[in-house]
């Protein structure tokens, strides 16, 4: 049986839209707006995900339902961090006001990309100028569907 339509693979550009939902709602949705386009195998997507996505062809629309800590691993308490105050100050803006449920993305050591932490608790005073040298905030920087089932809808729209 021979294909007409291109099939995905391990490194294949893709133009598409998908939805990452968990128990308590979607994470990301591009239905009803413009598509995402990304290269599969550069960590824009989990590897399990990316795993759903081999041999669809352009034009399939599918969903897949994950178990729990399967699409983004197991929650991992170490990646519960504490950060000074005197730190957020030096990489944002000084006058920021935290608060839980806030997410905040922060620089790479290379400056070159940023990973999203949220905000748990603070510790001190979070508001503006007052922020104390011994404060901290505590951030969350698992994935936020970090040990949950997850249903993962796509439409590929362009394989290239």
């Amino acid at each position: 049986m021979t294909h007409d339509l291109p099939c995905i693979q391990a490194a294949s550009f893709l133009t598409l839209h998908y939805r990452l939902a968990g128990p308590a709602g979607e994470v990301i949705n591009t239905f009803g707006g413009k598509p995402a386009t990304l290269s599969l195998g550069t960590g824009e997507l989990s590897p399990e995900v990316e795993r759903c996505l081999i041999g669809l062809e352009e034009g399939v629309h599918r969903t897949f339902d994950l178990p729990a800590g399967v699409a983004f691993g197991p929650r991992n308490p170490d990646m519960q961090q504490w950060v000074a105050h005197s730190l957020l100050r030096e990489i944002g803006d000084p006058k920021e006001h935290y608060a839980p449920g806030d997410v905040v993305q922060f620089p790479t050591p290379d400056g070159q990309n940023s990973y999203a932490g949220a905000v748990i608790a603070v510790k001190g005073d979070a508001s503006g100028q007052d922020l104390q040298a011994d404060g901290a905030v505590l951030f969350d920087f698992n994935h936020p569907l970090a040990g949950q089932p997850v249903s993962f809808e796509v439409k590929v729209i362009a394989v290239l």
